[in-house]
């Protein structure tokens, strides 16, 4: 973040902190809770959020260098992501051009070329087809056309892109929504991967991302875990196009009412958490980086997979911290044993169809936002205004 926008976040949580005001959304909004189970519904967001839109693979620290790779199935086709030789992003179909066979089986690691189990077929980093076995008996002619399949890919913004469909379009910085030179300032590129944790809930993938729509249950939900670190019911928000940005106000920003202001530094008031539609959360830690990414169980509403990773900035690797496990005692914990259980009870409800809906409060204009531009992309009309 600019220099000035840290000030100006910054300046308008203490504004609400001194007032006992809040960010505004203006009015409240009913969300039905069908959208939380029904299987046609979730039939088409597999299709239109996931299997045919561009995705978040990871921060540009999980391939840290050339040679280096990583797999993933979460879009429902199988994806194998490389750093070519020349340092460059590459994603194709990891599946062998002869046989089908799915190529690599590690989830990363580093390699210069991969071979396929069944007949010996090997591969470069950049795609192309590198050994044939026998190539005389086989009887191909020209290999030029028997590369992977390669996929869109992108790296903006400190991110990996990838568009699970060979055919589709990939506009990075469209997708950042204005955001990309923010996230260019906090040089995400030099953060080193702690690895990622997958966590399962019987949970809605949307109920997942709602967890992180407001703040408004730090004290109850989170009374003795993050409500020691931060206020509950102040906050900042900022949309980006489809995506937005959360200000959440630490305790510590006490301690900055009495220093210079070329002195102050958002993480040390905040918690900048941003939200990358359609199901992405950054969450800028101070020295590390958590990236949440939330996916569908296809064939049940009612299940989803979260994919939490940690980053650590170059800075922090002199200190004697175990970062790994303080982020996922402090941060992954929270998200595993209260959001999503919470979210896993909020399910529960959904299911039995005993309510329409639920409600979405002034105060958490996040989830506004977020439900209609979800519902704006499978044209449906945007949610109702409760009059309460």
């Amino acid at each position: 973040m600019k220099t000035d926008e840290q000030i100006r976040v910054i300046e308008l949580l203490m504004q609400r902190l001194d007032d006992g005001t809040n960010v505004d959304a203006g009015c409240l909004k009913k969300n039905p809770t069908d959208v939380y189970r029904n299987p046609e519904l979730a039939t088409r967001e597999w299709d239109s959020f996931f299997r045919h839109h561009p995705q978040v693979l990871g921060l540009s620290a999980d391939l840290p260098e050339p040679g280096s790779f990583l797999t993933t199935s979460d879009f429902g086709v199988p994806i194998l992501a490389t750093r070519d030789d020349a340092g460059g992003l590459r994603a194709f179909l990891n599946v062998c051009r002869h046989r089908g066979v799915t190529l690599e089986t590690e989830e990363r690691g580093n390699c210069a070329r991969f071979t396929c189990p069944f007949h010996g077929w090997s591969y470069a980093n950049d795609g192309s087809l590198a050994g044939l076995p026998n190539p005389g008996q086989f009887g191909v002619k020209d290999r030029s056309g028997l590369g992977l399949i390669e996929l869109p890919a992108a790296e903006c913004g400190g991110l990996l892109w990838v568009h699970p469909d060979a055919n589709g379009e990939l506009d990075a910085p469209m997708l950042l929504g204005g955001l990309e030179e923010e996230f260019n300032a906090w040089n995400f590129s030099a953060f080193r991967s702690l690895g990622t944790t997958t966590y399962r809930h019987r949970m809605n993938w949307k109920l997942g991302i709602d967890t992180f729509g407001e703040t408004y249950h730090f004290k109850m939900l989170h009374r003795d875990s993050l409500a020691l670190d931060f206020y509950g019911d102040v906050q900042t928000y900022d949309k980006f196009g489809r995506n937005h940005r959360m200000g959440l106000c630490k305790r510590s920003i006490d301690e900055l009412r009495h220093e210079p202001r070329e002195q102050w530094h958002i993480v040390r008031a905040a918690l900048p958490v941003y939200y990358l539609f359609p199901n992405v959360q950054v969450n800028c830690l101070g020295p590390g980086v958590a990236l949440v990414r939330l996916f569908p169980e296809p064939g049940d509403p009612a299940r989803s997979i979260a994919r939490v990773s940690f980053y650590l900035h170059p800075e922090a690797e002199m200190m004697d911290v175990d970062f790994r496990g303080e982020f996922e005692q402090r941060f992954g914990a929270v998200i595993r044993d209260e959001d999503f259980v919470m979210a896993s009870r909020q399910q529960s409800g959904a299911d039995s169809g005993a309510q329409e809906y639920v409600i979405f409060g002034r105060n958490e204009p996040a989830l506004h936002h977020y439900h209609d531009t979800y519902r704006a992309a499978l044209g449906m009309p945007p949610l109702e205004n409760f009059e309460g």
